[in-house]
């Protein structure tokens, strides 16, 4: 039977599905960073990525952290799990092989038999 999933669930794929906070996951991935190291690489204002943070940080997809007067990012990878485990349930279906699916294409579109 159904049952819709977690709030949290919904909040990690949420965040997990804007490409800027994916970039900002990949570089956590490497170190902690300070909130303006992560805003250096992207064309848009602080205001911004802190928005991006706040999502990722909803998620708790990262933690901030102020040390002094900087607010340090970490990646928080183990709230990814849940979300991991959901997808891996879809694991069961064998991946598509594009060059064969290609090839099968292309034969019935000739309308040739298929090679062994």
């Amino acid at each position: 039977m159904y049952s819709p999933a977690r709030p949290s669930l919904d909040l990690v794929f949420m965040a997990l599905a804007d490409p800027t906070r994916r970039a900002i996951l990949a570089m956590l991935l490497e170190d902690d960073m300070a909130v303006t190291d992560v805003a250096e690489p992207f064309a848009m204002s602080l205001a911004a990525i802190s928005k991006h943070l706040g999502i990722l940080a909803a998620a708790g997809l990262i933690s901030q952290e102020k040390r002094g007067r900087v607010k340090w990012c970490k990646l928080e990878p183990d709230n990814l799990r849940e979300a991991s485990i959901w997808m891996q349930a879809f694991g069961q279906f064998e991946a598509v092989n594009l060059d064969a699916f290609e090839r099968f294409l292309a034969q019935e579109l000739e309308g040739t038999p298929p090679e062994a």
